[in-house]
């Protein structure tokens, strides 16, 4: 066995629901010893950082159940197993803001649990914005409202924002904006 890899021996599957599956596994450690793995497997998902032509964001409110709070955060939304993130962002943008876009950019992915969940969060922008009207899910219940993009910087630098796929896409845009700003992109 190589450094820094886990072999597989076993695994059991604790719980398998609709949105996440609850795996343990043992694994071989490269050192021959053996360990337990608990692995949190979700099909992944993506967000969407929605820029308005006045460079506001549009944030959603909602109530986070864990945490009994409302949140602040980008639209966002989970994947079908083998969906394309594209077509979910939009569809997320759509059904949470009721909006389209002319331009749809690929950001990049974060990992926001990497000890122990599965979940791949796919970042996009939404620039060039059409609206019309909201398609919430039944069990699904929030308000839409703009931020303008530097007053979201200093929201997320003050730990109002406390989202991290939030965080990413925001701090991610402004490091990118800078850069183009300064014609180094």
């Amino acid at each position: 066995m190589q450094h820094l890899e886990e072999k597989m021996l076993d695994r059991t599957v604790l719980y398998d629901g609709k949105i996440l599956r609850l795996e343990k596994d043992t694994v071989l450690l490269e050192d021959g010893s053996q360990a337990v793995r608990e692995v949190v497997r979700h099909p992944g998902g993506v967000c969407v950082l929605a820029l308005t032509d006045q460079e506001e964001i549009l944030f959603v409110r909602q109530l986070r159940y864990p945490y009994q709070e409302v949140t602040r955060e980008i639209p966002a939304g989970k994947l079908e197993y083998g969906e394309d993130p594209e077509t979910c962002g939009k569809r997320e943008l759509l059904e949470e803001c009721g909006c389209t876009s002319d331009r749809f950019t690929y950001l990049g992915k974060v990992y926001p649990t990497p000890a122990y969940d599965a979940e791949i969060i796919r970042i996009f922008l939404a620039e060039g914005l059409h609206y019309g009207s909201q398609s919430l899910d039944s069990d699904e219940f929030l308000d839409v409202e703009r931020i303008p993009f530097a007053k979201a910087v200093e929201m997320v630098l003050r730990d109002e924002l406390p989202d991290s796929k939030t965080q990413v896409a925001v701090l991610k845009y402004a490091a990118l904006k800078r850069k183009k700003e300064k014609g180094t992109a």
